[in-house]
């Protein structure tokens, strides 16, 4: 390592026992290690900027070839930075300090995992998780608890809401017939569309939605990847839920592409149009500054994807939606940083067969 460089500790490191091993993961970068206790001593030396020189007299028990040789692998890995390369990737990550080590460290150990999509796989790994335990019961009861019958209500025959309500289901075929697109202004405009404004006397006009979102930040942004949609080039278009119109992000031939951003799920092959969410989390960031609110950021997709699926239903579409896709890929073809805006969650529509 060349003298004179300074080192410091990557500032996304979490340590765990795994398996009997002490595991150290730099969260950002993805990279996992196993190492001795030891590694926590250097690591802790280098809380602040230091030569790596200065770590010899620290563990003069160690030979100087060997901290180096340590030292360089450290960095390598990711867990040392080295002055004056921080890359924007660690910059956009100021935006997650008010939320760190708890959310951040969920949120982006939890991006880009494998899936399983071959369903004769998956069948076998559910037996086998049979063998091993049952599985857990869908119902809770309170044993020796005094009960209280509740009356059976009277549900109207001819309710809309309860047509659209009890038809909600997710679905994994679909006719190829193309969605004009008046259906997916309907969608976008019902879901994620601004409905009115509220005013604030601390921060002005506030939007408005079909759906809760905390301390109404919203921090819930989608995209369309069109596939077959009557009138819109197939490619990915940006809804701007304040004007109620698409802004072209990319024309790009989607239905592959769209097979690789839900990690091969082939079942959804034949939709016409794939909603995928994301959230820029300092618009919530900076109002609830502490780790639980990124809980608030999940809900707020949720909300919205279930709105999203009972008006495909009000629609006589088929909807679906999974938290299967690939992270990064979106990102990427979105151009966002996955960092400071992330892709959060899938849905998508089509006719049924």
């Amino acid at each position: 390592m060349t003298s004179g460089v300074r080192l410091r500790r990557s500032s996304y490191i979490i340590s765990y026992w795994k398996n009997g091993k002490l595991i150290y993961e730099n969260y950002l970068s993805g990279i996992s290690i196993s190492a001795s206790p030891l590694c926590t001593i250097v690591l802790d030396f280098f809380g602040r900027w230091r030569k790596p020189e200065e770590l010899n007299a620290h563990l003069d028990a160690f030979s100087p070839t060997s901290i180096q040789r340590t030292l360089r692998q450290l960095r390598d890995f990711s867990f040392l930075e080295l002055e004056g390369r921080r890359d924007e990737r660690s910059r956009a990550m100021q935006a997650w300090a008010r939320w760190s080590p708890e959310g951040s460290f969920f949120h982006f150990a939890t991006k880009d995992v494998p899936y399983q999509v071959d369903l004769e796989v998956e069948r076998r790994t559910v037996r086998n998780f049979l063998r091993e335990q049952p599985k857990p019961p869908f119902f809770k009861r309170y044993r020796n608890a005094p009960i209280v019958p509740l009356p059976s209500p009277e549900l109207p025959t001819n309710s809309e809401f309860l047509r659209v309500l009890f038809a909600r289901r997710t679905r994994r075929d679909f006719s190829r017939r193309t969605l004009p697109l008046e259906s997916l202004a309907h969608l976008l405009r019902l879901t994620w569309g601004v409905t009115k404004y509220a005013e604030s006397d601390l921060v002005g006009s506030v939007p408005l939605k079909t759906s809760p979102s905390a301390g109404a930040c919203h921090p819930i942004e989608v995209y369309v990847a069109a596939v077959r949609v009557q009138g819109l080039p197939q490619g990915l278009y940006h809804y701007a839920s304040d004007r109620h119109r698409l802004e072209c992000v990319r024309r790009v031939a989607m239905k592959r592409r769209v097979l690789r951003y839900l990690c091969g799920q082939w079942w959804f092959a034949d939709a016409a149009a794939t909603m995928l969410m994301t959230a820029v989390f300092p618009r919530t960031s900076w109002k609830y500054r502490f780790p639980r609110a990124y809980r608030t950021v999940l809900l707020d997709a949720g909300h919205l994807c279930q709105t999203f699926c009972l008006t495909a239903v009000w629609l006589g579409l088929a909807p679906f939606c999974t938290m299967a896709f690939a992270d990064s890929l979106i990102e990427r073809d979105i151009g966002i940083d996955g960092i400071t805006e992330s892709a959060l969650y899938a849905a998508g529509v089509g006719w049924p067969t």
